[in-house]
């Protein structure tokens, strides 16, 4: 299905992968945690020193989350850029010693530090962008020892505009009819969708990262490259050999469903999810990113945030932590502590991420916001992984049938291992029913039980 919507929307994905020059930056999802869901502009050095200290204290550097990245609002909104060197003014308030001060001081806790900027002439949020000062801001952000960037979409002036409009949001009529005539122009100079076959790594939105791309690329410090386009201009057609990751959607919003501006619920970007994140997209040195994590935040139960960060886990999505950690609950600790699901996300042999392998309260393949598929597997170097969704708003028993699921067969017996809890839950043949409570999701590995052949005396 999936190799069909990319020649259904004229699309290639044999593009090479962006290699990073250490052989290891950007070969997995990162792991780390970002300011914006939790602080918004309301940022200052001691935000970030604390969160890195708690990062370390929580035991979560130890499962691999080392990235403590800051977001929009670092720079004087009004002083923009030196007179002579041309380089982003650091607000001295919010960071009285400079951004370098800051890395400096993390990195010394073993941790690493990313920052943000955006390819247009100001940030989301109004603060200066790099868009025509590449080289420079890429040689400042090296300077200062930076280790991940951050790469936003707004603000794009009209000489930067595409030819034709594709805005994820906006495809809501089902795979693979583009219907793209809703809403403004978004970046484009016809808000039309473009001809059939069309190679967007030709769009001047592609071209913008890419010159970004090759500022990074021109340090000798390496930068892990985080494309944050929201899926426009088919990102997914050229993100690999432009960046590590690649934002697939809108902006996340901590609700099961709802939609704020362009702001989006759990349940429509995994419906998105479950058509665009395929091996031919996805795999080692590039990741879809379905956005940070809102895990513990907003409205979410235990359960919605419990299946958040399953999925995430699953998409091989970088898991970057969205909320605060100071006084964090236990429980939402433990989830985004759940070694075997990071394991997962990081397997060092299986790149690609989990699939959908049957829809459940829809049929299969359907284009669903609110109910997207329910059942989904991957592959690990410790066996098969199944993910069981319930998106009903009651418990329900969910049956994993071993003859759907990828990989595994009827008629022969398997082990069933919680994810969650790190516990077998028993032998089974044929298949496994689960009850679940609402917006819950299974966690399940499966292994087939081998037969161990007693000696025999002589």
């Amino acid at each position: 299905m999936r190799s069909a919507i990319l020649a259904a929307v004229g699309l290639s994905s044999t593009a090479a992968a962006l290699v990073s020059r250490d052989g290891k930056t950007g070969r997995l999802p990162a792991l780390g945690w970002n300011s914006w869901n939790e602080y918004g502009c309301d940022i200052n050095e001691t935000v970030f020193l604390t969160v890195a200290q708690h990062i370390v204290d929580l035991g979560l550097k130890d499962l691999g989350y080392e990235y403590v990245n800051i977001d929009d609002c670092w720079s004087d909104k009004e002083l923009r850029r030196d007179n002579v060197t041309k380089e982003i003014i650091v607000d001295k308030v919010k960071f009285p010693q400079g951004i370098k001060h800051t890395v400096d001081k993390i990195h010394e806790l073993g941790l690493k530090v990313g920052i943000y900027s955006d390819a247009g002439t100001s940030t989301c949020g109004g603060f200066e962008g790099s868009l025509g000062y590449e080289e420079i801001d890429a040689a400042t952000f090296a300077k200062w020892g930076i280790d991940y960037l951050k790469y936003d979409n707004c603000n794009v002036p009209k000489e930067w505009f595409d030819d034709w409009k594709y805005v994820p949001e906006l495809w809501l009529g089902g795979p693979p009819n583009e219907n793209q005539d809703n809403g403004d122009p978004v970046n484009s100079k016809t808000g039309l969708p473009a001809p059939a076959g069309y190679d967007w790594s030709t769009s001047l939105t592609a071209e913008r990262y890419r010159i970004m791309r090759d500022a990074l690329l021109a340090q000798e410090r390496t930068i892990q490259y985080s494309l944050c386009a929201w899926g426009h201009a088919h990102v997914e057609a050229w993100g690999n050999e432009t960046g590590h990751s690649w934002r697939m959607w809108g902006d996340i919003y901590p609700e099961w469903y709802g939609q704020h501006q362009w702001s989006w619920g759990l349940m429509p970007i995994l419906n998105h999810a479950a058509f665009w994140s395929g091996p031919d997209v996805n795999g080692f040195w590039g990741h879809g990113d379905w956005d940070m994590l809102e895990v513990g935040n907003g409205n979410l139960t235990l359960q919605e945030s419990r299946s958040h960060f399953a999925f995430w886990a699953a998409l091989k999505s970088p898991l970057i932590i969205g909320t605060k950690l100071e006084g964090i609950q236990p429980e939402i600790l433990q989830i985004l502590s759940t070694k075997e699901l990071v394991k997962f996300n990081q397997d060092p042999e299986f790149g690609a991420a989990a699939q959908p392998y049957k829809w459940g309260v829809n049929p299969d393949g359907a284009w669903n916001i609110t109910h997207p598929a329910e059942f989904w597997s991957g592959a690990s170097v410790e066996g098969t992984h199944v993910f069981v969704l319930n998106t009903l708003s009651g418990s329900e028993k969910k049956t994993v049938a071993f003859k759907d699921v990828p990989g595994l067969k009827a008629g022969k017996k398997y082990v069933v291992h919680d994810m969650w809890t790190g516990k077998d839950l028993g032998v089974f043949e044929d298949e496994y029913i689960v009850e679940l409570e609402s917006h819950d999701t299974a966690a399940l590995r499966i292994n087939e039980v081998k037969c161990v052949k007693r000696a025999t005396r002589g």
